[in-house]
């Protein structure tokens, strides 16, 4: 991934640059609000990791003019500022999530992953199709050969991730970052018992199982 890095402690900088390329990654860095505007609105990035404090212009006025300037990219506000306001003020300035120093690398390392796997806005749909199951994002709505299936909110956006990465394996990790928010292994069968209500509510009536176990994998969505 190409990710794009504001931050003007230098030492930090040359610290997560090194770390995020040895994950893989290629960095740019930005030591000043006014570089990482220029370079978050005129470069094309995967993911943005900025800092709130900034000399120049701070973080807030970047995020807020590129987002005015319908720059999408997954922005993770990184800073020391760890007041529930201050979470909140960024959120809603355009963050996509929000991370307060200090902090861990591998759990840095794990939010930007889980932006990246985010699909970007001019791909979503609000209709959802595997085999005979279908999904009506605006309506709320699943159907399975055109019988309504009553789902709760959390199975309903399970259902949906599963939908939206159909024939392909999804991980427990992946589920619990997307779907619960978790950046963390809870330690619970969190995951495998609402897939197992998922499938009895999809099932029922059906004979075709449309959610598939990957053995040593994760989960798989795929029609007959």
């Amino acid at each position: 991934m190409k990710l794009l890095l504001v931050e003007d402690d230098g030492e930090a900088a040359a610290h997560l640059k090194r770390a995020l390329g040895e994950a893989g990654h290629t960095v740019d860095v930005a030591r000043s609000g006014r570089d990482g505007l220029l370079l978050a609105a005129g470069e094309p990035y995967d993911v943005i990791v900025l800092d709130r404090m900034l000399p120049e212009l701070d973080g807030l006025a970047i995020l807020r003019t590129i987002r005015a300037s319908k720059v999408e990219t997954p922005v993770l506000l990184l800073t020391a500022m760890g007041g529930i306001d201050d979470r909140v003020e960024g959120l809603e300035a355009g963050g996509d999530d929000y991370l307060v120093k200090p902090f861990a690398f591998a759990e840095l390392l794990a939010r930007v992953n889980a932006l990246a796997r985010r699909p970007p806005p001019s791909t979503v749909t609000t209709n959802l199709r595997v085999a005979d199951l279908e999904m009506d994002l605006l309506a709320r709505t699943v159907t399975r050969s055109g019988e309504p299936i009553e789902l709760q909110p959390r199975e309903f956006h399970l259902l949906e991730y599963l939908m939206r990465h159909a024939g392909r394996v999804v991980t427990r990790t992946m589920m619990l970052e997307s779907v619960w928010d978790f950046h963390f292994d809870p330690k619970t069968n969190i995951v495998e018992s609402h897939i197992s209500r998922l499938r009895g509510k999809l099932n029922r009536d059906h004979g075709v199982e449309l959610i598939h176990t990957v053995r040593g994998a994760g989960y798989r969505m795929t029609g007959p």
